[in-house]
């Protein structure tokens, strides 16, 4: 595989580049080391693609988690506790989660347990490797890298998504970069509130 496009968010490529150039040159070596023809194993069975040889989501996956866990990259998970008054959780949302339950509970309200879990965290940079539908990517870009930020687990975020020429060639409703880097501007400067490097691939 290939990069094709960077988008930078709240300079967090800058912040790679000037504080942990290490991580960046070894994302690009695994994205480099991906054999995108290797994963073209999918045969289709949607009607207008029925019997074309797809990229396969799984296989490529596959193929990064493996790169990605021999690097060092690994699962990490930010657990929260949350509650149907808005008031106890702003109190609540930067209390660590012990915290959290207790002055849920406290205030008579029920605590339920909840929790963002990312496959690679490393030295406080997440991954997200997303060949999955349009709603998961807007789910790691205004949710879960966010709560990895706000908990102070992460400084940057890291967003690896097809470029559309590739997603033509994978099943339909995939995400793909130039659709959700139009999502990201739309909102306006400041919003994801959490630096982010968005990265289109292609074989």
């Amino acid at each position: 595989m290939k990069i094709v496009e960077v988008y930078s968010h709240l300079n967090g490529l800058e912040y790679l580049i000037v504080h942990k150039p290490y991580l960046w040159e070894e994302i690009k070596a695994v994205i480099d080391q991906v054999d995108a023809e290797v994963c073209k194993t999918k045969i289709s069975k949607e009607k207008n693609m029925r019997g074309m040889r797809l990229y396969s989501p799984v296989d490529m996956n596959r193929s990064f988690k493996n790169l990605l866990v021999n690097a060092g990259w690994a699962e990490s998970r930010v657990s929260y506790w949350v509650t149907k008054d808005s008031q106890l959780i702003r109190k609540t949302l930067s209390m660590d989660a012990l915290d959290q339950k207790r002055v849920i509970e406290d205030a008579g309200e029920e605590a339920i347990f909840s929790y963002n879990q990312t496959d690679f965290v490393k030295d406080r940079v997440a991954i997200e490797i997303q060949f999955g539908k349009y709603a998961f990517v807007a789910y790691d870009l205004f949710v879960k890298h966010l709560a990895f930020y706000v908990k102070d687990q992460i400084d940057v975020g890291i967003e690896i998504l097809p470029m559309k020429s590739l997603q033509s060639n994978m099943s339909s409703g995939v995400g793909y970069y130039e659709g959700e880097l139009y999502n990201v501007v739309r909102q306006g400067r400041g919003v994801p509130a959490v630096p982010l490097v968005i990265v289109g691939i292609a074989p």
